[in-house]
């Protein structure tokens, strides 16, 4: 017996609804600046392990802050001096670190809000510039080396 098209409709509805919730509990709220900087960033910018720069020490954040930020956080969500790209925690989304970033400026004497659109799109340029600088510079490396013998 073939399936009359209200029949499929009623199935298809049904799973719709079936799913609908759970689809909309995977759908992951976005954490704080600070809540980031507890879960992800303290251990380093807490102690100020590795020379972070401190979350508070506005002597060290002042040069940081006057960077911008967009650029600052660009170039941190690849990875400088020794902090690791994306801060070490590959699942955050760009902008949660950017809010962590921005929480960290805050607490050290920056007025830096929790990114925009505009703000979010400036970070992705300065991020996607580093990473083409980092990548021509590998590239080079990496000829270099094949015309060793």
């Amino acid at each position: 017996m073939k399936p009359s098209p209200r029949h499929t409709l009623i199935v298809l509805l049904g799973l719709l609804c079936a799913t609908g919730p759970s689809l909309a509990n995977d759908a992951k709220a976005l954490l704080s600046g600070e809540q980031v900087y507890r879960q992800h960033c303290i251990a380093c910018h807490g102690s100020g392990v590795a020379q972070a720069p401190r979350a508070g020490d506005a002597a060290i954040w002042k040069p940081l802050i006057a960077e911008g930020q967009a650029m600052l956080t660009g170039h941190a969500w690849v990875g400088v001096r020794a902090m690791p790209a994306q801060g070490g925690a590959p699942k955050l989304s760009l902008e949660e670190f950017a809010r962590a970033v921005a929480w960290m400026a805050r607490q050290s004497g920056g007025t830096w809000q929790d990114p925009d659109a505009a703000t979010l799109q400036a970070i992705r340029k300065e991020a996607r510039q580093r990473l083409q600088k980092e990548i021509a510079s590998k590239q080079k490396m990496l000829t270099e080396l094949s015309r060793q013998p």
